[in-house]
């Protein structure tokens, strides 16, 4: 029980210090990009998918034209549209790929990653920078020190932070997202799934 509570609290604390990162200009890009986009493309792998899949359940619940990628009834990407490509290393090769098909289409690329340096984040014309311990950071050579300082990070494995971040910052962003379009509660609720 004292593992799980101790992790709880380090996923908390993570969401709480990434905060210091936000940037209140390319948030504000980040949210522009969405907003004057035809169609919105969303892409994750793993559990940074589902992530992008909530964000793109929201989406829609705004009113908006939102898409996963590798859905059956996503449609093909164009200059109007944007494709928000979520990858906490911003190497992933899908994801990589993904955002070079969308750039080359004329779309616009919104990053969420921990190193806007990375291939994605070179990519991108906006992104979000969610901090977070990524996969990359897993096997590094500085373990042993972390574990004599007290910073247990298996207490978040591989990717959970940035993971986890990423969500409650998607969320917020939404929260954002419904002041400038003026949209309530139950604006989204009138979207929401009946067929369930």
């Amino acid at each position: 029980m004292e593992i799980m509570k101790d992790s709880i609290n380090a996923i908390l604390n993570n969401i709480e210090n990434a905060v210091d990162y936000l940037d209140e200009e390319t948030i504000e890009k980040f949210e522009n990009d969405i907003l004057s986009a035809e169609n919105i493309f969303v892409t994750g792998a793993g559990r940074s998918g589902l992530a992008a899949k909530a964000f793109a359940m929201r989406l829609m619940h705004l009113g908006l034209s939102a898409y996963v990628v590798g859905e059956t009834i996503s449609p093909a990407i164009h200059e109007k549209d944007c494709i928000i490509a979520i990858s906490g290393s911003g190497e992933t090769n899908t994801i990589v790929s993904a955002a070079n098909i969308a750039k080359d289409r004329g779309s616009k690329v919104l990053a969420v990653t921990s190193y806007p340096e990375s291939t994605l984040g070179q990519l991108a014309d906006s992104y979000l920078l969610v901090k977070g311990r990524t996969k990359q950071e897993v096997d590094d050579e500085n373990y042993m020190k972390r574990q004599i300082h007290g910073n247990y990070t298996s207490l978040t494995p591989l990717g959970t932070a940035f993971e986890l971040t990423t969500l409650v910052f998607l969320d917020a962003i939404v929260s954002e997202l419904m002041e400038k379009m003026q949209q309530t509660e139950s604006d989204l609720k009138n979207r929401h799934a009946v067929l369930e």
